[in-house]
């Protein structure tokens, strides 16, 4: 079951991964379409950040059905882990009761 447990958490980790280096690649292209000085002006970084959390949202939407579902699954697991060394623990068979955090 912990094998279950780190197998999703290594999933969900290789979601966010793929995420970082998505936005990583495309942060070059956001920077461009700013604007330099232009008529004494200096480049607003507001609009830059807009622009570069707009992006984020979107490839963290595109995602999210994948990550809810491991993250559900992961909560499960987790649960069943407790349960199960709970039990172990109240028979005997299991001395330690201390959890992982």
């Amino acid at each position: 079951m912990e094998d279950a447990r780190r197998q999703t958490q290594k999933q969900l980790q290789i979601i966010d991964r793929q995420i970082t280096r998505r936005i990583t690649a495309i942060l070059p292209q956001i920077a461009r379409r700013q604007s330099g000085y232009r008529r004494g002006k200096a480049p607003d970084g507001r609009t830059l950040l807009e622009r570069y959390r707009a992006n984020l949202a979107g490839l963290t939407a595109e995602r999210q059905l994948e990550v809810d579902a491991l993250s559900r699954r992961l909560a499960r697991q987790e649960a069943a882990i407790a349960a199960l060394r709970d039990r172990l623990s109240l028979s005997g068979a299991y001395p330690h009761t201390n959890r992982e955090a």
